[in-house]
């Protein structure tokens, strides 16, 4: 299996390649040159465990990692003790409404969001990685974050061998909780720094940095190689389909399908639209996803575009009260339409130089039809975000946290247009008690100065408990409090691999 980039035909790499490297030179994204059509080994499939599930798949595209490795890889990152269940995963049937709905909750890791599920078994592929391409290097991993990628992505290299690695945050752009989870991080080879302007800006930052070459050979002689744990990592993406084939062989085993042609909706809260892409990728692969329903907060910029074709960030950027969602670049969507124009280099390069000089580019009737047919766009603002808390408490009997409650207010959209009435698994991101102040209001309870002290009044009323690595933040001291312009960030990491890490 080799991987080649979205913008330059010429560019042909391995699987450990392109962990290392994150980002192809010119900008593209590297994506596998072919998916397996998995189909006839669902019988066998459906009988495995997550583990298994996961490695038997990362086999396909891992090609130049051992047995040996990948179940290590695996073995390491999901473990019980990580995940406080047999399986890293749940899928929570939600049917008192009459919706035959399934909330996958991907967030019983150690960060308490559904980032776990690839950055604790990235930095395993990465160190095992650069043991295969440059063993004499350390990897500096960057990291733009919207709120839940930067704790996952602290927390799973924390203290890995031959790694360091920094991440940015958008200034005022995180919860107080998502924050507070970076600032009291622990480990000699992190650290964090809040940028000052919103996600974007962090994110485009990061990849200005990328492709860099001075800078990149500034730290090269200092033994250092970039690479990204964000979802422009295929490392950091390839774990993100395995949750999607183990949901339909769950909902198989519980007698929800019927048959492996049997079709299955997904519903996804999106952003950066990794998460949504892992369920296409999943598709391409064989299970059988009718619709991909993509629910946007107010920051609409995906669900406008799957509606006219026409991607395009001029418009007002909100913070709301789901801010991983709050996105007006979304990276991962180049990928998807590097699959729906027939692999076409030369159109994803000129599509996102478009973007970046003029902030938008438009793909043309033929590709936004192929959209259409995929995918359904909806979006939700902060008070029907709230209001749909409020109801899935009194109604379901279950708290939710502003990602999913977007998911489940945009699968009701379209439940009300289409009638379609398909199982559906919807992708529960986080923990509502990540997000103690907007969840409190949304139940109606009074927001508390203190976020703890709400985090026991949210127990009382839901009659839930909160993960108590989200409790045991009160008594953590707070490490990382800078902040810098996001002209200033390269300066920022050499300052870093000189002074802190030198």
């Amino acid at each position: 299996m080799e991987y080649q980039s979205t913008r330059a035909p010429f560019v042909k790499l391995s699987a450990s390649q392109v962990i290392v490297k994150g980002i192809s030179d010119e900008g593209g994204l590297f994506v596998p040159e072919t998916f397996p059509d998995l189909s006839l080994s669902f019988p066998k499939m459906a009988e495995m465990s997550y583990r298994e599930l996961a490695k038997f798949l990362f086999s396909q595209f891992l090609s130049d990692f051992t047995p040996e490795e990948i179940s290590d890889c695996v073995e390491k990152a999901y473990t019980a003790e990580k995940f406080d269940d047999e399986e890293p995963v749940r899928l929570v049937p939600l049917t008192k409404t009459g919706e035959q709905k399934y909330l996958l909750e991907l967030w019983h890791g150690p960060t308490c969001a559904f980032k776990d599920m690839a950055l604790q078994i990235l930095p395993h592929f990465l160190t095992k990685a650069l043991k295969k391409n440059a063993p004499e290097k350390e990897a500096l991993i960057l990291v733009a974050t919207s709120g839940d990628t930067g704790k996952a992505a602290l927390e799973g290299f924390r203290n890995v061998d031959d790694t360091k690695i920094l991440v940015f945050y958008p200034q005022n752009g995180v919860s107080p909780m998502q924050q507070l989870q970076m600032q009291t991080q622990e480990g000699e080879n992190v650290m964090v720094c809040a940028v000052a302007g919103n996600f974007d800006d962090a994110q485009s930052g990061v990849k200005n940095i990328f492709t860099d070459q001075v800078l990149k050979a500034q730290l090269e002689k200092r033994g250092l190689l970039f690479s990204s744990a964000n979802s422009i990592n295929w490392g950091r993406l390839l774990p993100q389909i395995v949750y999607y084939f183990y949901s339909y062989f769950e909902l198989y085993r519980k007698g929800v399908l019927r048959t492996f042609g049997d079709k299955l909706n997904v519903v996804v809260p999106t952003g950066n639209f990794g998460n949504i892409l892992a369920a296409y990728y999943a598709c391409r692969m064989g299970i059988p996803i009718g619709r991909f329903i993509c629910a946007s907060n107010a920051n609409r910029v995906l669900s406008d575009f799957i509606h006219t074709g026409l991607y395009d960030r001029r418009r007002e950027f909100y913070t709301t009260t789901s801010p991983s969602m709050d996105i007006l670049i979304s990276s991962n969507l180049e990928r998807l339409l590097f699959a729906l124009s027939g692999e076409n280099h030369q159109a994803l390069a000129s599509w996102m130089a478009e973007l970046a000089s003029n902030g938008y580019y438009e793909v043309g009737k033929e590709i936004s039809e192929k959209v259409k047919m995929l995918f359904f766009g909806g979006s939700c603002d902060d008070a029907r975000t709230a209001s749909t808390i409020r109801q899935m408490l009194e109604k379901e009997g279950y708290l939710c946290d502003p990602h999913t409650a977007v998911a489940v207010e945009v699968y009701r959209q379209y439940l009300a247009e289409t009638g379609d009435h398909t199982p559906t698994v919807i992708a529960s991101t986080a923990s509502p008690y990540k997000f103690v102040s907007s969840v409190s209001q949304a139940v109606g309870l009074q927001v508390q100065e203190d976020e703890f002290q709400g985090l026991m009044e949210l127990e009382k009323i839901s009659g839930t408990k909160a993960p108590a690595q989200i409790k045991a933040l009160s008594e953590k001291e707070i490490r990382f409090t800078e902040i810098v312009k996001k002209q200033n960030m390269g300066d920022f990491v050499l300052h870093c691999a000189d002074s802190l890490w030198g």
